[in-house]
């Protein structure tokens, strides 16, 4: 069965967008304060957006590819394990980052947390991509 990966580059796009823009002295050398929060927390709103949307194809495609009884009610690590096994993704601990990272944003805002989950957001990309990479390869 082959999945529909639309929404997972469509989040990951915009993501790498938002990023392309924060990172981008010419922009943020030229807004004010507040206008390069709203950005931030732009880059944040498609990281939590991306990462939902990974970890959730990630399961599908373990719940259709591997066994459905083996990824239900699993924990996140467990999953990022089975996924690790599979070669979808290379790094466990990297993945429960992006976990704990979500999770932070999610929970509570604080300006310090916003620019460490931002330069996150970097790294999450280009895992983000390559397990979509993965997913593309080997989805049939």
């Amino acid at each position: 069965m082959s999945l529909k990966l639309s929404n997972l580059k469509k989040s990951i796009d915009a993501l790498a967008r938002a990023l392309h823009v924060v990172e981008s002295p010419t922009v943020m050398d030229v807004v004010d304060l507040a206008t390069q929060e709203t950005l931030r927390a732009g880059v944040i709103q498609n990281f939590q957006v991306a990462y939902e949307q990974c970890w959730k194809m990630m399961k599908r495609w373990l719940e259709h590819n591997v066994s459905e009884i083996q990824v239900d009610g699993v924990t996140r690590r467990e999953l990022f394990r089975i996924a690790a096994e599979h070669l979808l993704i290379d790094d466990v601990d990297r993945w429960m980052t992006f976990h704990q990272a979500r999770n932070e944003m999610t929970h509570t805002y604080d300006g310090d947390v916003a620019q460490d989950v931002a330069r996150v957001a970097g790294i999450f990309l280009r895992q983000a991509t390559q397990f979509c990479e993965q997913l593309e390869a080997r989805n049939d």
